[in-house]
């Protein structure tokens, strides 16, 4: 077991230490009065039936009922306790471990699948949930109550003890082996959940291309083997487990084989009476049910140190970006420099090299080149989604990683192509559910960009259901939307990635009337790739394998026919063909 992983796991439980010492109490207090059952009942065979005292025999099944009375009150408040502790700190987890996904950059988000991220926030964290609420205080109870039973049986007769537990080596050592044989086998329950969760995930999500391409039957056979080999993970943790309890069975009968043979032989010497035989029984079997239900523990408990493990590895993660700037202003001016920037998504493969322009508030300057020239690293260095190698980024003249983030990325409208909406009202969609953005806002910022027109022809108008990803709209009403949503913050820059590639003319005509509006005194970064809607811009840089070729006016660049107007050229005649 990694102690380091279980020391980790524990410190979850650290804010409610409280409710775990009297969780502690109550196990204690279980082991405590289980044991004192056969007890009693070797004291009642033994003595008041013996001797016939039918009063003595009344007041002792009294002083039962009332251990029993007392033993299911503990063990009902032992049980409530453990799940509501267990479901709180899950809770707590499940929280944390959200809000520390949010704040990982768009590199993870690059690398990792979205079905083991799925993965690790629901079936992950409810592993822990079992461990919490099942495997660790039960644990602890089961383990004391192996104490208080041996106790009981050797304060009794060392020798019957001795005799019912000679077979108890053998039961260790099944234990042992079934304890490592289903952790090798839960670490690949554990795998393959999630390759099945990021299966699932990316081809549901994905489920028109592959309708598109007609490959239904090569990802159906693709599911069927990854669905295969999570049946035989699963069948494989059953397969020991319906090894391992049977034979546990098996030793439990030959301990009390041998303990009734050598109490019997015993008694006819007149050596032990009726009562501690029968008593002894009794304690073999509630000595071999903790050793089960440990074993059955250990493993719930195996389950959560893998699952804590990968949702530590999640939470160790550095790919991040630091919110360690303390510079929040209330408005800016909106001046971008770029100086000397050189950055790569992975180690020195650069997709940027030597970056350099400026753009004034209330300027509009474009982004142009082919696919790859890298238009898009720009707007995600300048919002600190990633962080740059070399060189500066400037924000009204001081550095993009002296703002707080959120002060920040506040201050910057960003329209991407591809818009994502979620299942939810027009409203929730702009808002995203901040609470501190009226509706007021939401139709005036809807005015602004001329949405107004088809939101109020919904049947619901702003609390009309988008659905998942928008289906039941547009393209063009998508993108008008995400323009809503960039401008009810009313942000000092506006950056546009493709605003118009997917649209078509007359829709264009609608959003450029938008773009228009949103541009006005503010200052606007367009990624274009129609280069029609970009020629009134106070500047035109054309990138190209990420380096500045030209910089210029539409005429400037025209003029010097080069990259710019050969661009201008292959595209003047797609219109032609077309």
């Amino acid at each position: 077991m990694d102690f380091k992983v279980l020391k980790r796991l524990i410190q979850f439980a650290k804010p409610y230490s409280g409710y775990m010492y009297l969780l502690i109490f109550l196990t204690i207090s279980l082991a405590l009065l289980v044991p004192i059952r056969p007890y009693l009942i070797q004291h009642i065979i033994d003595n008041e039936l013996a001797n016939g005292d039918h009063q003595g025999l009344l007041n002792m099944v009294y002083v039962l009922v009332g251990i029993l009375i007392i033993q299911g009150f503990v063990q009902y408040s032992h049980t409530y306790l453990s799940a509501w502790v267990g479901q709180t700190i899950i809770m707590d987890i499940r929280t944390n471990l959200f809000s520390y996904v949010q704040r990982l950059n768009l590199k993870f988000f690059d690398k990792t699948p979205i079905g083991r991220l799925v993965t690790r926030n629901v079936s992950d964290i409810e592993t822990l949930a079992n461990v919490f609420s099942q495997g660790i205080a039960m644990m602890i109870g089961d383990l004391l109550q192996l104490v208080v039973i041996l106790s009981f049986m050797f304060y009794t007769d060392w020798k019957l003890s001795l005799v019912s537990l000679s077979s108890i080596p053998i039961l260790i050592w099944a234990t042992y082996v079934f304890k490592e044989k289903i952790k090798v086998s839960f670490n690949h329950v554990r795998t393959a959940v999630a390759n099945l969760n990021s299966f699932v995930q990316e081809h549901i999500t994905g489920m028109s291309i592959v309708q598109i391409f007609n490959s239904e039957e090569v990802e159906y056979r693709k599911f069927k083997e990854i669905n295969e080999e999570h049946k035989k993970a699963n069948i494989k943790s059953v397969l020991y487990y319906s090894v391992y309890f049977p034979v546990a069975e098996v030793i439990q009968a030959i301990a009390i084989g041998l303990l009734v043979w050598y109490g019997a032989v015993e008694m006819m010497d007149s050596t032990y009476q009726p009562g501690v035989i029968i008593a002894f029984i009794m304690y073999i079997m509630m000595f071999f049910r903790p050793i089960r239900m440990i074993a059955d523990k250990f493993n719930t408990l195996q389950m959560g140190i893998v699952s804590t493990n990968r949702i530590i590895t999640l939470l160790d993660n550095k790919d991040h970006i630091p919110n360690d700037g303390e510079y929040a202003p209330e408005h800016i001016d909106g001046n971008v420099t770029f100086k000397d920037v050189w950055f790569a998504y992975n180690d020195e493969d650069y997709v940027l090299k030597n970056i350099n322009f400026e753009v004034k508030s209330g300027q509009t300057i474009a982004l142009v080149g082919a696919t790859g020239a890298g238009k898009s690293s720009v707007i995600n260095l300048l919002s600190r989604f990633y962080d740059i190698k070399k060189g500066e980024i400037l924000l009204d003249d001081r550095s993009v990683a002296e703002y707080e983030l959120a002060a920040l990325r506040k201050n910057i409208g960003v329209v991407l192509q591809d818009v994502f909406l979620f299942s939810d009202s027009i409203e929730k969609n702009i808002t995203l559910g901040n609470n501190d953005i009226s509706r007021a806002q939401v139709q005036k910022a809807a005015e602004l960009v001329g949405a107004m027109d088809f939101i109020k022809k919904l049947p619901s108008g702003f609390d009309y259901n988008v659905m998942e990803r928008g289906s039941t709209l547009s393209v063009g009403q998508r993108q008008l939307i995400s323009f809503v949503r960039a401008m009810v913050y009313d942000p000092k820059i506006i950056v546009l990635d493709e605003a118009t590639s997917s649209v078509d003319t007359e829709t264009e005509e609608l959003i450029q009337q938008a773009i228009s509006k949103m541009m006005t005194g503010r200052t606007s970064i367009v990624i274009a790739h129609r280069l029609s809607t970009i020629q009134h811009a106070d500047q035109i840089i054309v990138l190209d394998k990420g380096e500045i070729k030209e910089v210029g006016t539409h005429d400037e660049l025209l003029a010097k026919d080069s990259f710019y107007a050969q661009l201008h050229r292959m595209q003047y005649k797609e219109v032609l063909t077309t």
